[in-house]
């Protein structure tokens, strides 16, 4: 699955635009999770998001954020 790809089946699913290259990298990852695209085309999604600034939160940072919010 190419990127474009990955952006078409978004806007199908989610009925919008995806906001930015993370909200794109969580929807790579359900997919992947979901069984719906391969580990390898999962590593290149995650490659050319990453090289476009996308980044996943580190465990401490959601760690903080809940707490916050309590």
């Amino acid at each position: 699955m190419t990127l474009e790809d990955l952006i078409n089946v978004f806007i199908q699913v989610k009925k919008n635009q995806p906001l930015n290259s993370n909200e794109l990298l969580d929807f790579s990852q359900q997919k992947y999770i979901g069984g719906e695209i391969s580990i390898a085309e999962y590593r290149n999604l995650f490659r050319e998001l990453n090289a476009r600034g996308a980044k996943k939160p580190d465990s401490g940072q959601l760690l903080d954020e809940h707490e916050i919010s309590m």
